[in-house]
């Protein structure tokens, strides 16, 4: 049975796609901040199959080498998938965003993701060949950058530096990083006038979790289809 990593899986997007890799029989562990709010995904996401719960957040150092230090249990990791983010520019843009603000962003969206590939690489390398998945955006695309949402834009789009970066790094290990857009969704973060569900938001997610050529790295994918940087 393959493991699969989800962040920021109590919720939305990354609850839906670790709801649809347990029914098609991954173990799926989610990795949630609160251990109460883990409790309740967990609790929901158990009728569809082996589900397990991480305490852990993504822009906190300790609690990343907490939840790795853990994770020794399960031992080996076949897909990572970054899905926590936030987006709090509200009401801000790209001359008015605070140095705090970017920093805040930044250790969620894009340090986050990368401590944490990092710290569980050795399960990853363990089950290689195996996936890291970083959950991106329109946003963070050169064309897609917006003054309006500027911590989180910038965000993404280091995100996917990040990820290119990765790439390169660990296609000798067997290992493929790929980026995703989920599209505009209908979450807590998306908002309900989004015209996405929440099931085609991680339609891409589940593909590069589970079928996906292991060959392609270093790209981006919105729909099940590549997309320029």
């Amino acid at each position: 049975m393959k493991t699969i990593l989800i962040t920021g899986a109590n919720r939305g997007i990354g609850f839906e796609t670790a709801r649809q890799l347990a029914l098609r029989g991954f173990h799926v562990v989610i990795g949630v901040r609160s251990e109460q709010q883990g409790q309740k995904a967990l609790h929901d996401l158990e009728k569809t199959g082996r589900v397990s719960l991480l305490v852990l957040d993504v822009s906190d150092a300790q609690s990343i080498a907490r939840a790795a230090g853990k994770f020794a249990e399960i031992g080996k990791l076949d897909v990572l998938i970054n899905n926590a983010g936030i987006y709090p520019d509200e009401g801000v843009s790209i001359v008015t965003v605070t140095r705090e603000q970017m920093l805040t962003t930044l250790q969620t969206n894009t340090l986050g993701p990368l401590e944490l590939t990092q710290a569980f690489l050795p399960y990853l390398k363990k089950a290689a060949p195996s996936r890291v998945i970083n959950l991106s955006s329109g946003y963070g695309q050169i064309e897609g950058l917006s003054a309006n949402a500027p911590s989180y834009c910038l965000s993404k789009l280091a995100l996917d530096g990040v990820t290119i970066m990765l790439a390169q790094a660990l296609k000798a290990d067997s290992i493929a990083v790929n980026a995703m857009c989920p599209g505009w969704v209908k979450t807590d973060m998306g908002g309900a006038s989004a015209p996405r569900s929440v099931a085609e938001g991680a339609d891409t997610a589940v593909w590069l979790a589970a079928e996906a050529d292991q060959n392609v790295t270093g790209k981006m994918f919105r729909d099940r289809k590549e997309i320029p940087w």
